[in-house]
């Protein structure tokens, strides 16, 4: 044979051969890649090919789905009460993807999640019919929240502190997710972008800020469990004004004719007193509260309930004056709505914290369930001695102190008011805080978390018990109810 030609005829053969190596690649490794590339068009189309899945409420779908007219997707999801439950389901959008609840389980909703599929839908390759979601959001603890910080900026979260559900979760203000779902929402999109008060964002979950006051009670679970004080009713020592360590700075209280000098904790917590605070966080020093902070779920990067929980942050590398500011919730302490409500369900729970969780299964279209969620799952963070005198504090706050817009006639009702600073100087609004539980006669209880971003007031009329306990009491109202 020619030289020539054998050697075209060789390069033409690893030519064919790359080639082949190049589609059995394609087919067989990234076939999957591409079929679940976002930017793949088909995979949207066959996404909306059909109804979607069901976020389920109280036993009825919270979403559904559309016709969409003049379009190669066939079906658009649509909302029942968008606006109330949004900050629980997120929202799925032809043009713009999905998020939250709508997010997680994606592939379920839409019938593509291997554990839908029977036997001759593995052989034929047909998608399977959808799964439904199954929330543990009570829907009158819901309404009550949204009704309640009505046209404020904030969130409130709810949990059963025995079982860790959370039965009501709401972000203001909110949106309809049903008015971004199309592919021609693009006007309503840009402007939920561009509004300041940003109601995409789920600040029940995805927006710590400095907690205030209601940190104490994570200061004070650290004191009683270290021992640096004996009981909550014990003198704790602090001068009052007291003075930040290395530095000339009193540290105020919120009142000056509040009985703060020498304080017991039960007093402390009544009138909010700072300086027991900042001096117990400063003699504990940070590792301590640091440490208990943890337990109670601040620094953990990973908090999924399923959607997954932004970081509630007790800082590191402070000086002991920035240790004490830590101690009233403030320096760059922050938390979630949800972290703060973790911290009065593991109180009200007997210092045992219920891992929370806002979906309870997973099923197909049949009613199987193919994956649930096990109520329960405690873990031990303080000692039932810490968490019960904690409680009865807590108790005095509502009836006696700072927190009395919280009372619920004929329930236990224990409570932590809170004002962040907001801002350098504080020259910003302050957040709003109110932390608490409430139990009946019944057994029913219900721990809560409500901050108020902002409601439009004079930051000299912004407080705890003014804005935030009200919605908490609402809501603990119908969580009692059930």
């Amino acid at each position: 044979m020619n030289k020539t030609i054998r050697r075209t005829a060789v390069f033409t053969l690893l030519l064919v051969l790359a080639l082949l190596v190049r589609a059995t690649w394609v087919q067989t490794y990234q076939a999957r890649a591409l079929a679940d590339d976002d930017h793949n068009r088909r995979k949207t189309i066959a996404q909306y090919a059909q109804p979607l899945g069901d976020i389920i409420v109280a036993g009825s779908p919270v979403t559904g789905s559309a016709r969409t007219e003049g379009s190669d997707l066939a079906y658009k999801r649509v909302y029942k009460d968008g606006d109330l439950y949004a900050a629980v389901t997120g929202y799925s959008s032809q043009a713009y993807g999905s998020t939250q609840l709508e997010g997680i389980y994606s592939h379920v909703l839409d019938g593509t999640d291997t554990g839908l599929a029977g036997p001759l839908d593995t052989l034929t390759g047909k998608r399977s019919a959808p799964g439904d979601v199954v929330t543990t959001i009570d829907p009158d603890v819901q309404k009550a929240a949204y009704k309640a910080l009505g046209d404020d900026k904030g969130a409130a979260v709810a949990i059963d502190p025995k079982s860790g559900q959370i039965l009501g979760m709401v972000s203001t203000p909110s949106y309809d997710p049903s008015g971004i779902s199309g592919t021609t929402d693009g006007d309503t999109w840009k402007k939920l972008l561009a509004d300041p008060d940003k109601p995409l964002t789920n600040r029940a979950l995805r927006q710590p800020l400095a907690p205030g006051s209601t940190f104490k009670l994570v200061v004070a679970a650290a004191a009683l469990e270290d021992g640096l004080y004996a009981s909550v009713d014990v003198p704790t020592k602090s001068p009052s004004p007291y003075t930040l360590p290395g530095t000339s700075t009193p540290l105020p209280n919120e009142s000056a004719s509040a009985p703060c000098e020498n304080a017991s904790l039960r007093v402390a917590l009544r009138y909010s007193c700072n300086n027991v605070f900042g001096k117990a966080a400063a003699d504990l020093g940070q590792d301590k509260v640091r440490a208990m902070a943890e337990k109670f779920g601040f620094n953990d990067e990973k908090l999924d309930v399923p959607v997954r929980a932004w970081e509630s942050v007790y800082p590191t590398g402070m000086d002991k004056a920035q240790t004490a500011l830590s101690g009233i919730g403030q320096f760059e302490v922050t938390a979630t709505p949800l972290q703060m409500a973790m911290v009065s369900a593991a109180l009200a729970n007997g210092g045992e914290l219920a891992a929370p969780h806002m979906v309870s299964k997973v099923t197909d279209s049949d009613g199987r369930t193919l994956e649930d969620f096990a109520d329960g799952d405690t873990e031990r963070i303080v000692s039932a001695s810490t968490a019960r005198q904690l409680r009865s504090a807590m108790v005095t706050v509502v009836e006696e102190g700072t927190g009395t817009n919280a009372r619920i006639a004929g329930a236990e009702v224990g409570g932590k008011t809170g004002t962040a600073e907001n801002g350098v100087g504080n020259s910003n609004t302050p957040y709003a805080w109110f932390t608490s539980y409430a139990k009946d006669s019944s057994g029913r209880e219900v721990a809560v978390a409500v901050v108020v971003e902002d409601s439009g007031a004079a930051a000299s009329e912004v407080s705890g018990n003014g804005l935030a306990a009200p919605v908490a009491r609402a809501m603990m109202e119908a969580a009692l109810r059930r």
